[in-house]
């Protein structure tokens, strides 16, 4: 939680207090006075969130032209903490208060780190979206249908093998995971079908966290109903005896998987703390999956609203770098600027201080710190898109601080604006929203992808690790070598690749701090995800199934006895 002092409001109170004491219009009210949208297209979960009908959406994407696009992205975080979706929603708060009709774009909270060390994904302060309990916890259940999903899927691939294999899957190569919405590291390799020939043939497998599933990079990436349900049916859960691939398609499972993801497909609609209108759909971490929100959310908003603020995953070279390589590339966005979030405390870690010792004024760390900020800056010209540093302010920071940000920002020809939009909501980014207006209607924006498509999977890890992480090399041992060469037989070739390395740093060390370069970035495995339409590059020790800290924030949640629920965070 951001410790800023500096507010015009009461003394700060904890996240879920101050969601508890907001006052929310409506959601009807929100659609329709914020966005335009009609009360026949609105399908209401409750008084305070809805989802958006396909019909409309439809109708807005073919006859409306787009608003402006601006992404906020990040350093590679620290436990100091850098507040991106925090940014995300004080900036569209602070657009709105400009005469911008803005709406924000971010992803659902996952119940892993919700009840883990991360905590929620509704932001912090004053500038949040709520309903934050239900937002962070069930919401509308479409993670609830993605686990079902992809489970059932699971389920059929087994029933198959039960009664007889008319298909002839290799029990030794089914590739396709389990999952859940919860961090549950004893899931990570099992073994099924004990107890008898009733159960079924006994192999191993395993569970992925829900927000790392294909089923959840499906959903976000696809455009429409048609699409969904033809990229499920691509999907390859396993190989034949003569490695020929066994899709969903061929289990004639895609049909029973769409309707279990039709109402998860449509967007859904809440409300910032200062009503302003917030889409909140689809959750795929940035470290393990491609870390962004919905397409069908990010396109219809850019219909309905000048300006839609987005997020992505962790920092740049992980959420950043997928929005552009898979999310933009597929989608045909082009983002018209970039925000960069950066805090004085989490640059002097990246500086060499330690955790204790961030409340100590220490200019000469920050500075060291900021070759991580640069890197991440440098990445992002990389794909032509002007970019704004938003410096989150805490309490500690001092002047001298700030200035070494705002000083070494403007030697590399880029703005930083101090903001303190935790404390003081949409008006303590006002600077940070005039300053992101100037830089999209200056037109400087020129996007393009990293790499081409044809370029062969190898080289598209190459071209990432070494260009956008700083890696001198990749070492890709030869069973993984031979797993991609196979991708590219089948045809797969051309798809893009979703790296799945640690957030806190370039490298694949998570104790590599600042901005490391010319170290190894070793590949311990490739998973294709053909329905996604992108393959899967799991580096170092990643895991996609994490586990709990050993205090998790679960221990800190209650509910009172008229069900008011604290803790959240």
């Amino acid at each position: 939680m951001n410790d800023s002092t500096a507010t015009s409001r009461a003394a700060p109170k904890s996240d879920w207090e101050i969601a508890n004491a907001a006052q929310l219009w409506p959601i009807t009210r929100i659609a329709k006075e914020r966005l335009g949208i009609p009360a026949e297209a609105v399908e209401p979960y409750g008084q305070t969130k809805a989802k958006i009908s396909m019909d409309f959406i439809r109708r807005a994407l073919a006859e409306k032209s787009p608003g402006k696009l601006v992404l906020v992205t990040a350093i590679s975080p620290t436990p100091a903490g850098e507040g991106k979706t925090t940014t995300t929603v004080g900036l569209g708060d602070a657009l709105n208060r400009i005469g911008k009709r803005t709406a924000i774009c971010i992803r659902e909270a996952s119940l892993g780190p919700c009840f883990g060390m991360k905590g929620g994904a509704a932001g912090g302060g004053y500038a949040q979206v709520v309903p934050m309990d239900e937002i962070n916890l069930h919401f509308t259940g479409d993670l609830h249908a993605i686990t079902s999903a992809n489970n059932l899927l699971a389920a059929m691939i087994d029933n198959h093998i039960y009664f007889g294999n008319s298909l002839g899957m290799d029990s030794r190569r089914i590739t396709w995971r389990r999952c859940m919405d919860m961090n549950d590291r004893a899931l990570r390799s099992i073994v099924t079908s004990l107890g008898g020939p009733a159960n079924g043939y006994p192999r191993e497998a395993g569970f992925d966290i829900t927000a790392a599933s294909e089923i959840m990079a499906i959903l976000c990436l696809s455009t429409s109903i048609e699409d969904l349900q033809r990229r499920l049916a691509n999907i390859v859960v396993a190989s034949t005896n003569d490695k020929k691939p066994v899709r969903a398609g061929d289990l004639k499972a895609a049909g029973a998987m769409t309707a279990l993801l039709k109402d998860a497909l449509k967007p859904n609609l809440v409300q910032t703390l200062e009503n302003n209108p917030a889409f909140v759909h689809g959750g795929p971490f940035a470290n393990i999956a491609h870390g962004c929100n919905s397409v069908i959310a990010t396109s219809f908003s850019l219909r309905v609203a000048d300006y839609t603020v987005t997020e992505c995953g962790f920092g740049a070279d992980l959420g950043a770098e997928k929005f552009f390589d898979i999310k933009c590339r597929k989608a045909g966005l082009a983002p018209d600027a970039a925000v960069v979030v950066a805090s004085v405390r989490a640059l002097k870690m990246h500086g060499g201080a330690a955790k204790g010792e961030l409340g100590t004024p220490n200019p000469a760390a920050v500075t060291r710190g900021l070759a991580n900020l640069r890197r991440h800056l440098d990445n992002i010209a990389r794909y032509g898109v002007p970019a704004v540093v938003c410096i989150n302010r805490f309490g500690s920071d001092s002047e001298a601080e700030l200035a070494a940000v705002i000083d070494g920002c403007a030697a590399v020809g880029v703005k930083a604006i101090v903001c303190e939009h935790w404390a003081k909501g949409g008006a303590g980014a006002e600077a940070l929203a005039r300053a992101v207006v100037a830089t999209v209607e200056a037109g400087k924006s020129n996007f393009h992808v990293l790499y081409p498509d044809e370029l062969p999977l190898a080289k598209k890890i190459e071209t990432v690790a070494t260009q956008i992480y700083g890696a001198g090399e990749v070492v890709i041992p030869k069973p993984v070598a031979d797993r991609l060469k196979e991708f590219e037989q089948l045809g797969f070739g051309k798809l893009p690749v979703c790296m799945a390395k640690t957030q806190y740093s370039f490298s694949a060390d998570p104790a590599l701090l600042g901005a490391p370069s010319g170290f190894a970035l070793p590949v311990r495995e490739v998973r294709l995800s053909a329905g996604a339409e992108f393959v899967v590059v799991i580096c170092g020790e990643i895991m996609t199934m994490p586990g709990l800290p050993r205090e998790p924030s679960a221990e800190d949640i209650s509910v009172s006895a008229d069900g008011v629920i604290s803790g959240l965070s």
